[in-house]
């Protein structure tokens, strides 16, 4: 797997722990707002860590998630590059889906 692939599939998964949701309640909120997604689909696409940008983008506005930062930091798998740019949202408490229930 592309080392961009695993960081964006990161990116989505520590969104989904933050908030407490699970890929069945990523699935429901997709189909909420017009996807239309399995859960073993969502589950393939965030596995492989080979999805388009805009599912990418889908994804995060459905869980709330409406601001990233972009993170410096070494990499060692990246010899022309010096630094890879990493995407991650400030800690802060986030009021979740369930909470609203």
């Amino acid at each position: 797997m592309s080392e961009w692939n695993n960081k964006v599939k990161r990116i989505l998964k520590s969104e989904l722990v933050k908030r407490g949701l699970s890929t069945e309640d990523l699935t429901a909120l997709l189909n909420k707002s017009g996807c239309t997604e399995t859960k073993s689909s969502v589950d393939s696409k965030i596995s492989r860590g080979t999805f388009s940008a805009s599912f990418f983008m889908q994804c995060m506005f459905v869980i709330g998630c409406t601001k990233i930062e972009i993170e410096e930091y070494n990499s060692i798998f990246m010899i022309s590059e010096p630094s890879v740019l990493m995407a991650a949202e400030p800690s802060v408490e986030y009021k979740t889906v369930k909470d609203e229930n």
